[in-house]
């Protein structure tokens, strides 16, 4: 590959002084010619000031996705130095009864395109931008040199490297292939985790926290989890000592994991109840009260044409959970969406509150768990919103 200059439009090098890692191609002025996909761009302001250096691909929107703001070489030993910063951070708050967990969070650990996730003795790696996938055998190379026990599987399928012009790419890269289930460990509890084709890449490792806040909160309570998946929070609303816990969700095969799951961790089922069916319609034909109800949906927005279509969704699946809520109970809402804004999550929030007619008050706003970090001059990076309230 190589490295070419970019000159910026005069007045449009203030994002990259302040350290954001896209530019995007209505900001650049022009770049050298005999360019490639994934080269390296030294980026400079009309002034001929340098910025910093990134990596290039003229199909994408974002034309430039910035790796360093100093002159310095990207090489394979940039790269082992952001994976070794990366680990150390994991090693400082990670639970040594937990080995599942995010390793690299694309701009959260200044590596855009990049994730790679633990799971047990598995490294689940996704190259989702054209420019990283140019350094995948130094990528994999380096994450050996760190796990030499692990296998390497690849879940580059992702609609972000559809936009970049990249065709899918699934397979082991390194050692040996996954079982179709896999178990891992979290805060001491058992979960089976589907890395060829489950949801994200596996797990929602990003929850780990909120299912955390979950198991402290549920001691006494009945506890409604929506959109339960694999039941991760209703495994940890149970071992919180909830009185009783109903997992809802649409997928046959979740389900048929989520009652794995509760075997895994010695759930009874007279303590747990499954209901495979839509939320919308278990929740609007419900006659019954729940203490805590959980709501953790998929991306009702995944393009900026859909913000008002999800927020209404949004809106009624909170108004619906909002009528099955008793006086001191509690509502823990998620949105993972990152065009739904943290501010416009809480606008929406406060509009079901106000057609339920329910008082409400937030006891606590909460994010991704420590593993997915964000970058200070990155807020798009902040995706996962929740937010704890109570109804009073």
């Amino acid at each position: 590959m190589k490295t070419v200059r970019c000159i910026l439009k005069q007045s449009k090098e203030k994002p990259v002084w302040n350290r954001h890692p896209w530019i995007f191609s209505g900001a650049v002025d022009q770049i050298e010619e005999g360019y490639e996909t994934g080269d390296l761009a030294r980026v400079f302001s009309a002034k001929e000031e340098f910025l910093g250096i990134g990596y290039l691909n003229p199909e994408s929107q974002i034309v430039i996705r910035m790796l360093a703001f100093e002159d310095i070489s990207i090489d394979e030993h940039f790269f082992n130095q952001k994976i070794i910063d990366a680990i150390e951070l994991r090693k400082a708050f990670l639970s040594p009864e937990t080995n599942a967990y995010r390793l690299i969070h694309a701009e959260g650990d200044f590596l855009p395109g990049l994730i790679a996730d633990v799971y047990g003795d598995f490294l689940v790696v996704e190259f989702n931008t054209a420019g990283i996938d140019v350094w995948k055998p130094e990528v994999v190379r380096c994450l050996q040199k760190h796990f030499p026990s692990h296998s390497i599987y690849e879940r580059s399928d992702s609609d972000l490297r559809k936009r970049e012009g990249l065709n899918r790419s699934v397979g082991v890269l390194v050692g040996h292939e996954p079982a179709p289930i896999i178990e891992i460990r979290e805060n001491g509890m058992t979960f089976g985790a589907d890395i060829q084709g489950g949801q994200k890449t596996g797990f929602f490792l990003d929850q780990r926290e909120n299912r955390s806040t979950v198991r402290d909160l549920s001691g006494g309570k009945k506890v409604l989890n929506c959109f339960a998946y694999t039941g991760g929070f209703s495994v940890c609303a149970v071992k919180g000592g909830a009185k009783e816990v109903v997992s809802v969700e649409s997928s046959e095969s979740a389900v048929m994991l989520g009652r794995k799951n509760d075997e895994r961790n010695q759930i009874p089922a007279a303590v747990h109840t499954w209901e495979q069916q839509d939320v919308f319609d278990y929740l609007r034909a419900a006659n019954r009260e729940f203490d805590l109800i959980i709501l953790d949906p998929p991306a009702f927005c995944k393009n900026k044409q859909q913000i008002q279509q999800a927020a209404r969704g949004y809106k009624d699946i909170n108004l619906q959970a909002l009528k099955h809520i008793p006086r001191g109970g509690l509502l823990f809402t998620f949105s993972c969406s990152s065009y739904i804004t943290p501010d416009l999550f809480q606008k929406i929030v406060f509009g079901a509150a106000a057609d339920a007619k329910r008082n409400v008050r937030i006891l606590k706003k909460t994010s991704h768990a420590f593993d997915h970090p964000i970058n200070i001059f990155h807020p798009e990076g902040e995706y996962l919103k929740g937010l704890l309230c109570e109804v009073i």
